[in-house]
């Protein structure tokens, strides 16, 4: 079984104890084995078969999470000003920090 869900913004297509990266949970507060509903769910199907899609939610339908590691720092990210003829050069880095879950239940 496989649900698409709606997190930070997106769209995302999850399947039962696939574990994913999430943005920042509970400013990373969040304790290990803590379990997140998500309960925007777009389409809940089956690989193969047929498919309840949401106007725009799926009535009644869940899914359930666990955190697995409460921060998680993705991959460095360089960002580079630069003014032609200006004399101005400027290289920054950044790492955003994410949440890791399991998926561990989908409510139809």
């Amino acid at each position: 079984m496989y649900a698409i869900i709606e997190e930070s913004g997106g769209q995302r297509k999850v399947s039962q104890g696939e574990e994913i990266f999430i943005d920042l949970y509970q400013q990373g507060q969040a304790e290990k084995g803590a379990t997140i509903t998500f309960d925007r769910v777009l389409v809940v199907g089956e690989p193969g078969g047929g498919a309840r899609i949401g106007t725009p939610f799926v009535d009644g339908a869940a899914v359930s999470a666990e955190v697995i590691e409460p921060v998680v720092k993705g991959d460095k990210i360089y960002v580079h000003k630069f003014r032609p003829k200006k004399g101005y050069k400027r290289k920054t880095g950044h790492r955003q920090r994410y949440t890791q879950v399991r998926i561990t239940a989908i409510n139809a």
